[in-house]
């Protein structure tokens, strides 16, 4: 088995492809309309989904806003210099919520942004991320 794809339902979808595309650097892989159900997909990613996990954002037509819920956490992503993307999202016009720096209770340095749905992303700097021991830890702790 593998992870395919996490679904996030956008408002607008030009404005989600453009932050995901634009600003973190995905690309648009496929993206198909379907008249007869009033919607389109768009699914971006990476890499190819043959091999990568991707993103598949459902534009439902006519709809422009969801309440996101308390239940949806976020999606993260690795970088290699977490400073220097969290500068780059900003100038490309994105929304830094939370600047760089530790986590709480552990070493993994992570930042996040936010999509313009609303949708939060994690940023975690790569080889920061500490022990399994430590991780499992962070992952009690904030789920």
């Amino acid at each position: 088995m593998r992870l395919l794809h996490t679904m996030l339902r956008v408002g607008n979808l030009e404005e989600s492809l453009k932050f995901y595309c634009d600003v973190l650097g995905m690309k648009l892989l496929r993206q198909k309309d379907y008249p007869g159900g009033e919607f389109t997909l768009a699914f971006v990613g990476y890499g190819d989904e043959a091999d990568h996990t991707v993103l598949e954002l459902t534009y439902n037509w006519g709809i422009d806003h969801y309440d996101l819920g308390s239940a949806y956490g976020h999606i993260a992503i690795g970088v290699d210099d977490i400073y220097q993307t969290c500068d780059r999202i900003r100038a490309l016009g994105g929304k830094v919520t939370r600047e760089p720096g530790p986590m709480k209770h552990g070493s993994t340095v992570i930042a996040f942004v936010e999509d313009p749905d609303g949708y939060k992303v994690e940023l975690i700097q790569l080889g920061t991320q500490g022990s399994a021991a430590e991780r499992q830890t962070a992952t009690a702790q904030t789920v």
